[in-house]
Formats: C-alpha cells, sequence, structure tokens
C-alpha cells in the first residue's frame, strides 16, 4: 500500500505558477504510475497529468503547455507544475497512484485527500 498526501495548494492571481507536491509514504512511487486530477465545485473529477514509472508523460488536452508533471524518486514525491494559472483552474487537486498510466480515474488505487488551489481574476 501506499499513502499520498498532497500539498502546495494555495490562493493565487491570474497569472501566477504554483507546484503542488504529492508526498508518498509505504510503498515507492516509483512501483506506479501517477496521476493528478481535479474536481471543480459542482463539476466532475477530471484528468490534469499522468507519469508512468518510465516517465513518460502525458497531459489533459486544454491543459498542455501549462502543466509540468515530474517525479523524484528518492524523495518519494511526485509534483505538479502549474504556470499561466486562470481562475477556471479553482479546484481540488487529487494525487493518485496506481499499476498503469491512465486518464481514467477509477484504474487509479490509491488517492490524496487533495490540496485546494484557488486563483482568482
Amino acid at each position: 500500500q501506499v499513502q499520498l498526501v498532497e500539498s502546495g495548494g494555495g490562493l493565487v492571481q491570474a497569472g501566477d505558477s504554483l507546484r503542488l507536491s504529492c508526498a508518498a509514504s509505504g510503498r515507492a512511487t516509483s512501483s506506479y504510475a501517477m496521476g493528478w486530477f481535479r474536481q471543480a465545485p459542482g463539476k466532475e473529477r477530471e484528468f490534469v497529468a499522468t507519469i508512468t514509472r518510465s516517465d513518460t508523460t502525458s497531459y489533459a488536452d486544454s491543459l498542455k503547455g501549462r502543466l509540468t508533471i515530474s517525479r523524484d524518486n528518492a524523495k518519494n514525491t511526485v509534483y505538479l507544475q502549474m504556470n499561466s494559472l486562470k481562475p477556471e483552474d479553482t479546484a481540488v487537486y487529487y494525487c493518485a497512484a496506481g499499476p498503469i498510466q491512465s486518464t481514467v480515474d477509477s484504474r487509479y488505487t490509491y488517492w490524496g485527500q487533495g490540496t485546494q488551489v484557488t486563483v482568482s481574476s
């Protein structure tokens, strides 16, 4: 098993950047594909980015160019760098771990509690 804890969210202005972190305990994150999802108020959870065990990355089409997902296996941590933030990026961001890379949230086994990102205009 693995336990995931997200951090790095907060209140920022449009155009700012944030780096979210997902720290894992238990089994190493290098054993899993890792994903980031987000859920805005009144909306379904949606895919943001994913990284495989071999560091192949994939991003939601609408977010490409503004995001970078990375992992530091020595720190057992996965990151999501978000640039040029927009008010529509406001959501709770969740980190997830699973056996294979996927854009579908049900394919992930372990989830963090989420971190709130609020972008003001």
